[in-house]
């Protein structure tokens, strides 16, 4: 019985203090993900091959299950023992990313994920972004470094070994998200632009001498080259097929199961899912996910400006940031503005690491954004 209060207790002072419109917000757009899993992918595959499999279905709702409880954790955990862990979970996560090239599983030349025993295939970057936030966030509010291009300095070396990381495996894309919500912490924190656009042009010359000279790099050249010149080869194949799709869904989309695009481009259900749901729901259905995004940006960046303290204030802005951009990346590829990255929908594309990535972000945004207790 005491247990039972316990938990009821527990229960009762996280769902007074967590901002429920937010909340509500991360779930709906967890189950429209789960939507479009069933309809999209598992429900039409069982009645075209005459079998019960739902596979996809029900591996999407475990990860999103298990996302849920993570989401708990994250956000009824005080935030002094939040940071505490996430520092831990940063160092172990960073170890992982460092076991990649050793005990990594190869796909497709590259060697992004390793094998555990809950989560087969899991991707270490998954959870590292996460925390390199936090981490981030925590170098740059420091009180005992007055310096502030120490502070820098040392965000940035952070963020470079991160990214030296990735790069091995290979993994571009990524690799430019971390360097981005990197930047947009330190032009929170108040960095000259000057500056700034001194350390873009340095990096940008850096990824340009990496992609046109380093043959390991090789294959981002030819996506480069391909991206602009259609004719050079087949590398635009999936981002040609993606916008085939958006445009032949039209406004209001062909109809549950009449998209195409499932079956021709490989793993459309995750790098490629806005053009699934836009090719059968039609663009309407893209409009109001990406109000769904708009709205819940808009609802932490509203607690961000009542926010005295610097480091939940990057946490959160470094947070919610990571999300629009990886929103916008994706999107960005499956209408053909980017050169393809594998990027996945956050809280809509299937994925045990994305999913569980993005729960985490959510626990810590829902955390920073309760209730304050006097």
């Amino acid at each position: 019985m005491e247990y039972k209060r316990l938990i009821y207790n527990l229960y009762y002072e996280w769902w007074k203090n967590i901002d429920k419109f937010i909340f509500s917000l991360i779930i709906l757009l967890f189950f429209i993900g789960l939507f479009f899993s069933l309809v999209s992918t598992s429900l039409v595959v069982s009645d075209n091959l005459n079998t019960n499999d739902y596979s996809f279905f029900f591996k999407h709702l475990i990860f999103i299950c298990l996302g849920i409880i993570v989401i708990f954790i994250f956000s009824s955990i005080s935030q002094e023992k939040l940071l505490k862990l996430s520092s831990v979970i940063f160092l172990i996560s960073l170890i992982f990313l460092v076991l990649v090239p050793v005990l990594g599983v190869e796909v497709k030349g590259s060697k992004r994920w390793i094998d555990l025993y809950l989560l087969p295939r899991f991707q270490p970057i998954e959870l590292v972004k996460p925390f390199l936030i936090i981490f981030v966030s925590l170098i740059l509010s420091n009180k005992k470094y007055i310096n502030i291009y120490i502070k820098y300095l040392f965000s940035f070396l952070t963020t470079l070994f991160v990214a030296l990381l990735l790069a091995v495996q290979p993994d571009i894309g990524q690799t430019l998200l971390v360097f981005l919500s990197w930047s947009i912490l330190i032009f929170t924190s108040g960095i000259s632009i000057i500056f700034l656009l001194i350390l873009f042009s340095s990096l940008i010359i850096v990824f340009l001498y990496l992609v046109f000279f380093v043959q390991k790099f090789e294959y981002i050249k030819n996506r480069l080259i391909s991206f602009f010149d259609s004719e050079t080869g087949t590398h635009n194949f999936q981002s040609d097929k993606a916008i085939e799709s958006i445009i032949s869904g039209g406004f209001f989309g062909k109809g549950i199961g009449e998209g195409t695009l499932k079956n021709r481009v490989p793993e459309a259900h995750t790098d490629y899912i806005i053009s699934v749901i836009s090719e059968e729901f039609g663009v309407i259905a893209i409009i109001l996910i990406l109000l769904l995004f708009l709205i819940f940006i808009y609802s932490v960046f509203k607690k961000v400006y009542f926010e005295n303290e610097e480091k939940i204030k990057l946490i959160l802005v470094g947070s919610v940031s990571l999300i629009l951009m990886q929103v916008l990346i994706h999107i960005g590829v499956n209408i053909r503005l980017f050169p393809t990255t594998g990027m996945t929908l956050p809280f809509i594309s299937y994925g045990g690491s994305s999913i569980i990535s993005i729960s985490i972000l959510s626990g810590i945004i829902l955390n920073f954004t309760k209730r304050k207790i006097n």
